[in-house]
């Protein structure tokens, strides 16, 4: 039995963590967030210690290590917003703990390389949560165009849609300083699962970046991708509204739908056995993903170079 610490216990991904470190048979031993709504905690660990304040957070744990070894912490989850996610990480390892960090695990990529140096000098290791790359008709795909051994290029939209309310403004997600803005906070995880599949970014072309809507066209070693990242209502299909649904995702490849709409329950789970059993996805693998969000937010805008998504069209 491994002990664990959970940083952002409050936030919406915290539960998944919660689930994973209960199912691997683990122990949570302390949480932190500054929010006290954290009755979650009750139904997977009554015992835990919670904190609000990192100060009291970090000197129980470094107790915990000095004068209570059978509780000190092995692991620290991370689910703190994505601007803190670099720091989390080096807090995990300097007090001796291997880190488990949700993504986008730093929002600029030469950050990749300081938290390399420090894994290096503290002796433990960061992990994140790259679950998509475990999702079974992911893996299936990814074996088909690795199988493929001709130069085909496919060609791939990618529509993800999911409303937000104007609370996302007034939260650290919409504040790009703090989230990475749209395309990292709501498509990292794409662009990480693409790039993973079809090979690494070529050509990065950004052709619509609003706080609420950005869209692009993005070149792999083996794609051509039309992307379209929305948090507006409006731009839900009408049977997706009409249905009562606020979210929308769709992946063509070569034209035919790709489906991976189940099979995401347990992905969190898989993760963490994955890293018990001393795998588990490591910094290096995240430099894709990071550099290809990170260019969306820097590049010059270009509304009409390379392939428009047809729901960009509408829009430029």
């Amino acid at each position: 039995m491994k002990n664990f610490a959970l940083i952002g216990v409050a936030g919406y991904i915290a539960p998944r963590h919660l689930k994973a470190i209960k199912e691997t048979n683990n122990q949570l031993v302390a949480t932190l967030d500054k929010s006290d709504s954290v009755g979650i905690i009750d139904s997977y660990f009554a015992n835990a210690d919670f904190f609000t304040e990192f100060e009291r957070f970090d000197r129980h744990l470094e107790m915990l290590r000095r004068k209570e070894p059978e509780r000190a912490v092995h692991f620290v989850s991370i689910c703190s917003p994505n601007y803190l996610h670099d720091a989390h990480c080096r807090f995990a390892l300097r007090i001796g703990a291997d880190a488990i960090c949700e993504k986008p695990v730093v929002l600029n990529p030469w950050n990749i390389d300081a938290l390399k140096e420090e894994e290096e000098e503290y002796g433990h290791k960061i992990y994140t949560v790259l679950q998509l790359r475990l999702h079974p008709e992911i893996l299936n795909l990814r074996e088909k165009i690795e199988q493929n051994r001709s130069d085909s290029i496919y060609d791939i939209d990618l529509t993800y849609i999911t409303a937000r309310g104007r609370w996302y403004f007034y939260s650290w997600k919409g504040i790009e300083d703090k989230s990475g803005g749209i395309a990292t906070n709501i498509g990292v995880h794409f662009f990480d699962m693409l790039s993973w599949i079809f090979g690494p970014p070529l050509r990065n072309i950004v052709h619509l970046r609003q706080p609420d809507v950005a869209a692009g066209y993005l070149e792999l070693k083996k794609a051509r991708v039309r992307w379209f990242l929305s948090l507006r209502f409006e731009d839900l299909p009408p049977e997706v509204l009409s249905a009562g649904k606020r979210s929308y995702r769709c992946i063509e490849i070569n034209g035919k739908p790709f489906d991976f709409t189940d099979g995401f329950q347990d992905l969190h789970t898989r993760v963490y056995e994955e890293i018990l059993k001393g795998n588990g996805f490591r910094l290096d693998e995240n430099r894709n993903a990071i550099d290809i969000v990170y260019q969306i937010r820097k590049t010059e805008l270009k509304p009409r170079a390379g392939d428009v998504h047809p729901l960009a069209a509408k829009l430029l």
